[in-house]
């Protein structure tokens, strides 16, 4: 790399170069997860507030143009974002973007599956914390398994590949099911990815945190799991069977934080980018963008935002710290 090319590159205080933005599309959903969202919560942005599709596409192009590579939908649910199909061709069709990748709750996944693969989704993160009808429906807020289940057959019938399976692991609520989600796993050729929970708003504070270090090693010992690598640039750290047919991730803020190789950003639904999750520091776009600003001036507020990224979070040291919810910085 010339310094010419590096010196446009996005690069944080600590050396870490940005190439992977996510992208939240609508800070609502059709669930509501015990960790995530309170049930009665209702404090949605209006969506005169949230960026248009011209507007993401804009900010895309310019994170593009700085060496981000990979951008990642999300919500709340993206897929309750109208003509989402329509923003993933032109985020496609950018200049330097390499992947397109959905993290959805599945559940509608059977209306969407194709137009999203044709559009240009390349992989689908689908959430499913149980196998358990009732279950599901205690931790979702809604009687919704079929749905989901039906949804990830769509996706694999649509040639997604790979698909993950995001598993929040709790202690006392699913935490006797993580053999059965490695089986299920294993049967359909899907990744699972298991999740610590973090200490975001009251939802965050009040989930009941399981230490996943020791099942990562029960699981390495029953199943002769070696290191595994996959591509997609998130944080999770694989394992894998030694013929490569399963693979299991493992995402720990608390227990093995991952900070000193985090290359990613969070933009909101409102034009706000998030450095981290475990800390309050951001930067508002919206205000820009609607100022009809140059490019020029974009990437500039890129560059300050980037100085603001910090070191590491502080989930341990200050779990009280951050007071809203995971939904609203975009999952």
């Amino acid at each position: 790399m010339s310094q010419n090319e590096l010196s446009q590159k996005l690069i944080d205080r600590f050396g870490r170069q940005i190439e992977y933005v996510r992208i939240s599309v609508t800070d609502r959903c059709d669930l509501r997860c015990t960790y995530c969202m309170p049930e009665g919560f209702k404090d949605f942005e209006e969506p005169t507030h949230w960026l248009s599709f011209n507007e993401i596409e804009r900010l895309v192009r310019v994170l593009a143009r700085m060496g981000v590579a990979r951008v990642r939908l999300t919500g709340g649910e993206p897929l309750l974002r109208r003509n989402l199909p329509e923003l993933v061709r032109r985020l496609n069709a950018l200049p330097g973007i390499m992947d397109i990748s959905l993290s959805t709750n599945g559940t509608q996944l059977t209306k969407y599956a194709i137009a999203l693969k044709q559009a240009g989704v390349s992989r689908i993160n689908v959430s499913l914390d149980s196998l358990r009808r009732e279950r599901v429906t205690r931790i979702v807020g809604r009687d919704v398994l079929d749905k989901i289940l039906a949804g990830l057959m769509a996706g694999k019938a649509a040639g997604f590949s790979p698909i993950k399976i995001n598993m929040v692991a709790m202690r006392g609520v699913n935490d006797d099911e993580i053999d059965d989600m490695v089986a299920f796993c294993m049967e359909h050729a899907f990744i699972l990815r298991l999740i610590e929970t973090m200490p975001m708003g009251e939802t965050g504070l009040n989930a009941e945190y399981l230490d996943l270090q020791p099942v990562k090693q029960r699981l390495q010992r029953q199943f002769g799991l070696v290191d595994g690598v996959l591509p997609g640039g998130g944080p999770a750290r694989y394992l894998k069977t030694p013929d490569g047919g399963f693979n299991v991730g493992f995402i720990t803020p608390i227990s093995q934080h991952f900070c000193a190789a985090c290359n990613r950003v969070r933009l909101s639904v409102d034009g706000t980018l998030y450095m981290c999750l475990g800390q309050e520091d951001k930067y508002e776009f919206r205000p820009l963008l609607r100022a009809d600003v140059s490019d020029v001036e974009i990437e500039r507020a890129f560059r300050d935002a980037i100085e603001l990224k910090p070191e590491r979070h502080e989930f341990l040291e200050m779990p009280h710290k951050i007071v809203r919810f995971m939904s609203a910085t975009g999952g």
